[in-house]
Order: structure tokens, then C-alpha cells, then sequence
């Protein structure tokens, strides 16, 4: 457990979650809010609420417990599997669903379902928290991804990605319409340095970002688009949708809720790769879930019953 203690020098008054994320400390505001939540800070003694100010002169003391050991367990939790043979697993998540534990979400995730249903035939690259996790798709995304089920399969998988040779398609509800029905956002994403839960379009320490897309409906106020992935950043779609000013619909980081869903209305509809063992080229799509049918169908959509 570590203990830092900071006397505030400057005469700027700010709200104390800002001020500890902002101290050189690397901790993120999110985190800052937990531990004031939880009685790990104090000013001048005293435990405040987060929204307190500080300024000159006050004693901030910060109390960071040692983080969480993960460990994974097998969970008896249904899983819809598109496609499985010995050496991976195609799977269809559901809205909702973490693919693997991590602090807030100890369990009832992917991986946890994957250990009880394969009973430990997973990759061991990625360590005992994500067994056989080749690439994620958001809790609140939900579609196709594929599970390593051995060593081999999962860096011939990891290739084709770092190759950008897998075939990853999205479909998604976005805010507003189109000029044009085409379209590439090519532009870096990297951490925000505002906010180190959310991820931006940024030139210093960021990865190159590619996102085609193409304008499928226009519907009352918003557009249903087909999302080609060419990199696979994390929250790539939806950062890249909201720099160009349509962020995905009911996306609550990167936009605004939507009554009526949770998270943003995203679906990883179609992936493809060559098979890591037995080179063959094998590509899979879903329906639409039934939650994404139903924001169609509230916006007018021609496209579903």
C-alpha cells in the first residue's frame, strides 16, 4: 500500500478529483473518485466529498491500496458458438458482456465462460486472465470474435491482425447523416490526456487508426453504416465516428445515452481469416441482434419487419 502526501503550492482552486488526477501521480480522475469514495484521501486530515475544492497551503494525502490479484474461474455461462474446432472458437457476444476479468468485473465474463466450455484448451500467451483472447470487442459491443484455443493458433491469428488482413466488419446507428455515402477516417488514436479511461484522435504516442465505412440507410435523425475495420484500435469505431462528428448511437462515453439501450448500438457482424492451422480461408456473419433490430425500427428503418 502506498501513501503519498502532496502539499498544494499553487493559489488555483479545483476540485480535488481533478487536482490528484492532475499531480503527477498517474492516477486517472476515475480512479481518484474511487479512492475519495472510499476514505483513501484526505485533506488537511479530513476525508471530503470528490467535488471539494483545494488550493494553496492544504495537505492532500493519498492512500492507493495494492491492486487486485485477478485469477479466472470456469463459470457455467451459455455461450452462443458460431463455429469451433480444435483449435478455435468463433463466438457470438453478447451486448453486455466483458470479454475477460479485469478490476469491476472479477467474473461472469467471455473468458470465464470459454474456460467451463473448453475445459482448458485455451492459448496461454495472454496470461491466465485472458486465456485464448486473440482480440476484444467493448462490454457494450456485441458480435463476432475468435478464442485461440492453443499456442499455434493464436499467433497465426495474431498475425493476420497485425497484418490487418482479418476480416472485421461492423454495423452500428450513428448520429446524423452523410455527404457522402463512402467514406476512410484515417487518423491516430492514442490515450487521452485529459482522461486516461477514454481514448482520442492524437499525434503524440498514438498508432495509426483506419476506418472505412459506407452509409447503408438514413433514418430520423441518424445513419445505419457498415464499419470495415483496417486497424483495430481500442474503441476505434466509436472514437473515430465521434471525430468526425457522428458518434455512434447511445455511446455514453464518446456521445450521449439512448433511451431505451444500454451502451452504444455497435455489432461485430462479420469476421473472416485464414484458418492458422489449415490455411483454409473461412468467414462468418450474424443477424442482427435483437436490440439493434429495435433502434431500426424506432427510427424509421425500411430494412427490418
Amino acid at each position: 500500500m502506498d501513501n503519498v502526501q502532496i502539499i498544494i503550492a499553487d493559489s488555483d482552486h479545483k476540485r480535488l478529483d481533478k487536482f490528484i488526477s492532475e499531480c503527477g501521480q498517474d492516477i486517472s480522475r476515475s480512479l481518484a473518485q474511487r479512492l475519495i469514495d472510499e476514505g483513501n484521501v484526505t485533506v488537511n486530515g479530513r476525508t471530503v466529498r470528490k467535488s471539494a475544492g483545494v488550493s494553496a497551503g492544504d495537505s492532500v494525502e493519498i492512500t492507493v491500496p495494492p491492486p487486485e490479484v485477478l485469477t479466472a474461474e470456469p463459470q457455467n455461462i451459455p455461450l452462443e458458438i458460431i463455429y469451433e474446432d480444435n483449435d478455435l472458437i468463433v463466438v457470438n457476444k453478447p451486448k453486455g458482456m466483458v470479454v475477460h476479468p479485469a478490476v469491476g468485473n472479477p467474473d461472469r465474463t467471455l473468458v470465464n465462460a470459454l474456460m467451463y466450455h473448453c475445459r482448458g484448451q485455451l492459448s496461454t500467451i495472454n496470461g491466465v486472465i485472458r486465456p485464448g483472447i486473440v482480440h476484444r470487442i467493448d462490454k457494450n459491443t456485441s458480435g463476432l470474435l475468435v478464442v485461440a484455443k492453443n499456442d499455434a493458433a493464436h499467433n497465426g491469428l495474431a498475425a493476420q491482425i497485425k497484418a490487418h488482413s482479418m476480416t472485421r466488419e461492423y454495423l452500428s446507428v450513428v448520429s446524423g447523416h452523410f455527404h457522402d455515402k463512402n467514406g476512410t477516417v484515417d487518423a491516430p488514436i492514442g490515450r487521452s490526456p485529459d482522461d486516461r479511461m477514454k481514448m482520442t484522435v492524437i499525434e503524440r504516442n498514438s498508432k495509426p487508426a483506419v476506418t472505412h465505412f459506407e452509409v447503408i440507410e438514413d433514418l430520423r435523425g441518424y445513419s445505419f453504416i457498415r464499419c470495415r475495420l483496417e486497424t483495430g484500435r481500442t474503441h476505434q469505431i466509436r472514437v473515430h465516428m465521434a471525430y468526425i462528428g457522428h458518434p455512434v448511437l447511445g455511446d455514453d462515453v464518446y456521445g450521449k445515452p439512448f433511451k431505451g439501450i444500454e451502451g452504444q448500438c455497435l455489432h461485430a457482424y462479420k469476421i473472416g481469416f485464414i484458418h492458422p492451422i489449415s490455411g483454409e480461408y473461412m468467414e462468418w456473419s450474424t443477424v442482427l441482434p435483437q436490440y439493434f433490430s429495435d433502434v431500426l425500427k424506432t427510427l424509421g428503418s425500411g430494412l427490418v419487419k
